[in-house]
């Protein structure tokens, strides 16, 4: 099978045996695409050691210094955390996953975040995220290995995605999302836009974006309504002016 429109984006990885394992995990299952997030050795020997037979994964994967830079060119964001946050995206159990992938139109771009070994995802680049996903476990021992969650995940989608491969081809008429970065440009259109309005000012400015974030994540804008709503911020901005 062919996973070319998904990336595995670790960020800001601590260990670089990490990253060597993480290699090794999606080799084994027919992953060719990891991208890092500001790691804090890399490249490193202990990671190519550790890499095994998956040197064209190590010596392919591209460094990024923010999540923005990793995520450019992405339609569909899926982040991997064990906790539910307060205000938050779907979470699904990685066993339901598959599923949602194969609604999604296979010449999409896929991105799956995996954070610190430590913190896990920051809350910050959760806020990039289309949807959560976490692997079943026992409640007092949740934590994985990050390469172990790497090849749970990585073969959940193997074994799914290659019993609906049909699914997929049959949905190459679905109509296409807009890439991350352009929806964080309108992002910050509709931020400068109410802030001009005044309406920033009346209420929590950065609780309000985060939900004004999650309310357009869970719709996935295609290009015609992305510059629709644009249209919309400009002639608001005219009015203003």
């Amino acid at each position: 099978m062919n996973f070319d429109n998904i990336t595995i984006i670790l960020c800001r990885t601590s260990h670089p045996g990490n990253i060597g394992s993480t290699a090794r995990a999606m080799q084994t299952m027919g992953f060719k695409k990891l991208c890092l997030v500001r790691p804090k050795i890399f490249p490193s020997a202990e990671a190519t050691a550790l890499a095994a037979n998956a040197k064209e994964v190590l010596d392919n994967t591209k460094t990024c210094q923010n999540i923005e830079a990793a995520l450019v060119n992405q339609h569909f964001v899926i982040g991997f955390t064990a906790r539910k946050r307060e205000l938050t995206q779907p979470h699904v159990n990685l066993k339901d996953l598959p599923g949602e992938i194969v609604k999604l139109k296979e010449k999409q771009n896929i991105a799956i975040l995996f954070g610190n070994e430590t913190n896990g995802l920051s809350n910050e680049e959760i806020k990039f995220c289309n949807m959560l996903c976490y692997i079943d476990s026992e409640s007092n021992a949740a934590s994985l290995n990050l390469a172990q969650a790497v090849q749970i995940c990585c073969y959940e989608l193997k074994m799914t995605l290659k019993q609906k491969q049909n699914s997929l081809i049959a949905n190459v008429n679905a109509k296409s999302f807009v890439t991350n970065d352009r929806l964080n440009g309108f992002y910050e259109h509709l931020e400068s836009t109410l802030d001009e309005l005044g309406f920033l000012k009346k209420i929590q400015a950065e609780r309000l974006m985060q939900r004004l974030r999650l309310l357009f994540n869970r719709t996935q804008l295609d290009e015609d309504e992305l510059n629709i709503l644009r249209g919309i911020l400009s002639e608001i901005q005219k009015k203003i002016k």
